[in-house]
């Protein structure tokens, strides 16, 4: 059983890793069928999907980043959606505190920050005051380049160091250290050897200091692995997903929620 502690309860599951569900509001997202509202979000719920990640700005290679109001709209009144046919928790996917902060009021419980607390100054102080829980994530850029510089002489070393640096951080400004998940950033100016690396050592992130969140879902680097387009990636995904968990992933983070839960229902009994 695994367990997640959030600001006023506690969450399990009997699955070797939590599901997160990702419910993307916004118009470019790369995958087609994680675009969607409340609806699409419910969907998920009935699958199995521990977790929903709602996100209102696209973080996909070359894509643009969009202003805080226009991600307060996007992404508000489907967390009011939700909250009125579930207590799920909601994770929120934003760099920007008043996009948190507002999200928050309206029942999400956790930051997924894909700049890990640097793009905005006033996010570190506004996570330790509300003691939630927050997911930090190495990136290199922003996604309008960041795959133009993927080589790294000692990725794992340099990844596992910022995640780590990253959440030294955290905790000297207030957040708790049970309060913080580390996500390596698959695809986030990485080339393909990058990704695999990372992949394979999963668990030693930071030393197992910090449970670790894998993000592999439809992803290039499977289309790569398997000479798939992103709609043919499923089983490529799956395999990915259950391999990150067999070295000690915590959570993963996924478009396919039911398919998901099965494979890791049969890792779970088999284990």
């Amino acid at each position: 059983m695994q367990t997640f502690a959030l600001k006023n309860r506690q969450i399990t599951t009997e699955l070797p890793a939590f599901v997160m569900g990702i419910v993307n509001v916004t118009p470019d997202s790369f995958w087609c069928e994680s675009r969607g509202g409340a609806e699409h979000a419910l969907e998920l719920i009935e699958q199995g999907a521990d977790i929903l990640d709602i996100g209102a700005e696209s973080t996909r290679p070359g894509s643009a980043y969009v202003s805080a109001e226009e991600e307060i709209r996007r992404m508000i009144p489907v967390i009011e959606e939700i909250r009125k046919h579930s207590d799920i928790p909601i994770s929120v996917d934003t760099r920007k505190k008043i996009v948190m902060e507002k999200a928050l009021e309206a029942g999400a419980d956790i930051l997924n920050d894909i700049s890990a607390l640097e793009d905005d100054p006033e996010m570190v102080a506004f996570c330790a005051e509300t003691d939630i829980p927050v997911i930090l994530m190495h990136k290199r850029g922003i996604p309008v380049n960041m795959q133009n510089n993927g080589k790294y002489e000692d990725v794992f070393e340099e990844v596992s160091s910022y995640l780590e640096g990253r959440a030294e951080f955290a905790v000297k400004s207030g957040i708790r250290p049970e309060r913080i998940v580390v996500d390596p950033g698959i695809g986030f100016g990485k080339d393909f050897d990058a990704n695999v690396m990372l992949i394979k050592k999963t668990g030693e992130l930071c030393h197992g200091k910090y449970p670790v969140l894998m993000a592999l879902s439809r992803k290039s680097c499977i289309g790569q692995m398997t000479g798939r387009e992103v709609q043919d990636r499923l089983s490529g995904t799956l395999a990915a997903d259950l391999v990150s968990v067999m070295n000690g992933a915590f959570m993963v983070r996924v478009h396919d929620v039911k398919e998901t839960v099965d494979t890791l229902q049969v890792l779970r009994y088999i284990r």
